[in-house]
């Protein structure tokens, strides 16, 4: 377990202005140091929108009955990423809302094609499966298994109805990262009533678990939810818990979520001054896109050439080693050596 040298505080989750660039600056001389100028890039497929779960602030909760739903069909998916990838691509997310059948008769023979015919890194984002499948898919060959536990206080959990209870989701991280998963995680940031203090205890349970990274993505109201009509999030909260995961741990890859252009102009590449290791290209057919709906229709999407254009802006140049070829050169397991008892000092 590496030694933490930096302890977040309430003070710099609210910083602005000066302090806050200072923030800023420190995490991404960190990102630096760790990983030079260089940026993975990695490609997601959202292989379906429909969910069991009735998360709150999720615009595919199951109650949506206005969405129309969908599940692509893996040999198109398969298609696109073996023959008509982008060439900066070196790692593949196969996502999909809480749908066992699409875990299992998409992703699963998407995983095993991916495997026999491209040298790609996979990621799955699936929730929350039965051991068994767990175990098929890595066995077909995927390397990264996100989880996202999304808010650390159990009763905020139960109340915005996220998936199952928050002891159970930290149950399936902790059993993935023992199974050999390189896990990542992530929470939301500004969900409506999170204080500074609730706010702090995600980077304090991110700290505990036993993850190889973690993403920070703010509240976006989304038609459709309960939430909907409730108060925009502070994009600089987001900004400044990015900068603070960075500082705590400066081995972790941590993304630039598209959802940061939504809350503000040029978020992106703010999130990658704050600590951003990591973007992600859409690679989701156009015609199913528009329907997956975490946030909202009008999303960011980002192409290949949006990516690119922003880690030039930046002085950054895509990583030529993938996502998982870099977590299989860490220690076993990467992070997930670390113990749950490990949590950070209050």
């Amino acid at each position: 377990m590496p030694l933490q040298t930096y302890i977040p505080a309430e003070a710099d989750l609210t910083s602005t202005g000066a302090a806050q660039a200072a923030l800023h600056e420190r995490a991404a001389a960190a990102t630096r140091r760790r990983f030079g100028n260089r940026v993975f890039v990695r490609a997601v497929v959202e292989i379906s929108n429909f969910c069991r779960e009735n998360c709150a602030y999720c615009g595919m909760r199951r109650d949506h009955r206005a969405l129309r739903r969908y599940r692509a069909r893996h040999e198109q998916i398969a298609e696109l990423l073996i023959h008509h990838r982008p060439a900066s691509v070196t790692d593949v997310n196969i996502q999909a809302g809480e749908d066992p059948v699409a875990a299992r008769e998409i992703a699963l023979p998407l995983v095993q094609a991916l495997r026999r015919k491209t040298p790609l890194g996979v990621s799955v984002c699936l929730g929350t499966l039965p051991p068994a499948l767990y175990a098929a898919l890595r066995e077909a060959g995927a390397d990264i298994y996100i989880m996202k536990f999304e808010c650390a206080d159990a009763a905020q959990y139960a109340r915005f109805q996220a998936p199952g209870t928050l002891a159970e989701r930290l149950r399936d991280i902790r059993l993935l990262a023992k199974s050999g998963w390189c896990v990542s995680s992530g929470f939301i940031a500004g969900l409506p009533g999170q204080t500074p203090g609730a706010l702090l205890k995600n980077l304090e349970l991110a700290w505990a678990l036993p993850l190889c990274g973690c993403s920070v993505s703010p509240f976006i109201q989304s038609a459709g939810t309960p939430l909907a009509g409730s108060p925009a999030c502070d994009p600089n909260r987001t900004l400044n818990a990015m900068a603070a995961l960075r500082l705590m741990r400066p081995e972790w890859v941590i993304p630039a979520v598209s959802a940061l252009n939504l809350v503000q102009k040029n978020g992106y590449r703010r999130g990658l001054r704050a600590g951003a290791n990591l973007v992600t290209i859409n690679l989701t057919p156009d015609d199913l896109r528009d329907d997956y709906v975490i946030y909202k229709r009008d999303r960011f999407v980002v192409t290949e050439e949006r990516a690119l254009a922003a880690l030039a802006a930046e002085g950054l140049v895509p990583s030529s080693e993938g996502l998982a070829e870099f977590y299989r050169r860490q220690s076993p397991n990467g992070a997930a050596t670390q113990t749950a008892a490990a949590a950070i000092p209050a």
